[in-house]
């Protein structure tokens, strides 16, 4: 944790409030009373490269998708977070809710809730709907699209139809309690994007604002080098429920933790666990634990996103003896019986 990052937050203590739409810290507070300990994992099918792949009509895959949503509910998790993409939206929205629909069926009969993403500034910056790219061997998310893309974030005049995908998802959604709460945007910033993503980040929450879903919403800080100081004090003071971004070790977890506690909000990391960073859920899950702080780590099965393999791998990588990421193998079986039944103990499942 750095000291700038540490000042920014003291800071952000006597910040006005963005909006008026956003939760006060009670009413904030009151609603994480009423949740278990939220305990979960970023998914996306094995079947699937990317979130156009997931949800586009060609590729949808229910039936991959209910196998591996009970795995999750096997080993106690209770929210799955889930990134969606505005091409779908553009090219087929009814479309895209009917598959939403069904999404949230098999979650809610798995007992679990969704935290869904709207937009994200990481991996390929060019987006397009159809056909997907094939993974690249050995090459961590090789396919993974940002959403929209960094020439449409840069360009004001192509927002319209994105305001829209906003307002109609949070607007069809806004009362649905399979949703536990809105990702508004994935690490704005990213790709050396920097404060270039600032003005969109703000028409987000203000076109979320606008609808005002029951459902709280969030933006996730995930680095807290100077050049995101702009970024983190938005994202920190319009959040109705703090939510971060930390695939460090349990001592730089629990120091995170502390230092976003002096928000007086509600916490939720909604990224985790690179086993090679020593961020494991053996070490960093109790420290979730120990500040009810609600835990979604990256990956459930390993498939065309390569994410077993670390960040910056090239291609031809072989399988590592350590998965960096993922939990279970496409046939059900586990990358360590001991890591899933230490996950079982710790949910009580």
């Amino acid at each position: 944790m750095k000291k700038g990052f540490l000042f920014s937050i003291l800071v952000l203590l006597s910040i006005p409030m963005w909006s008026q739409n956003i939760w006060t810290t009670n009413r904030a507070k009151e609603w994480y009373s009423q949740q278990p300990w939220l305990v979960g994992c970023n998914f996306i099918p094995s079947s699937a490269i990317n979130e156009l792949e997931m949800w586009q009509a060609e590729t949808w895959d229910p039936q991959t998708i209910d196998k591996e949503l009970g795995w999750a509910e096997n080993v106690g998790f209770n929210v799955v977070r889930v990134y969606l993409h505005n091409l779908v939206w553009e090219a087929d929205a009814q479309g895209l809710k009917q598959r939403i629909n069904e999404f949230l069926a098999m979650a809610d009969r798995h007992k679990i809730r969704t935290l869904f993403v709207l937009f994200d500034d990481c991996w390929n910056k060019d987006p397009k709907v159809g056909k997907q790219p094939e993974p690249i061997p050995g090459v961590h998310n090789s396919g993974w699209m940002q959403s929209p893309g960094q020439g449409r974030v840069n360009d004001q005049t192509s927002w319209g139809p994105l305001e829209n995908y906003t307002r109609d998802l949070l607007g069809t959604y806004r009362n649905d309690k399979r949703i536990l709460m809105w990702d508004l945007y994935n690490e704005p910033g990213n790709g050396d994007m920097f404060d270039k993503s600032l003005p969109f980040l703000k028409n987000v929450f203000q076109w979320s604002w606008a609808v005002r879903p029951s459902q709280p919403l969030t933006c996730a800080t995930w680095n807290q080098d100077e050049k995101f100081k702009n970024l983190n004090e938005f994202q920190l003071a319009s959040s109705d429920i703090i939510s971060f971004h930390n695939y460090n070790d349990s001592k730089n977890l629990e120091s995170e933790i502390l230092q976003l506690q002096k928000l007086g909000r509600p916490l939720l990391c909604s990224e985790y666990m690179a086993r090679t960073n020593n961020s494991r859920f053996e070490t960093n899950l109790p420290v979730f634990k120990k500040y009810k702080v609600g835990a979604i780590n990256w990956g459930l099965v390993s498939g065309k996103t390569n994410t077993i393999f670390p960040w910056g791998s090239k291609q031809g990588t072989p399988e590592p003896v350590i998965w960096f990421h993922d939990i279970f193998r496409k046939n059900g079986t586990a990358f360590s019986n001991d890591e899933i039944n230490f996950i079982k103990t710790i949910t009580k499942k």
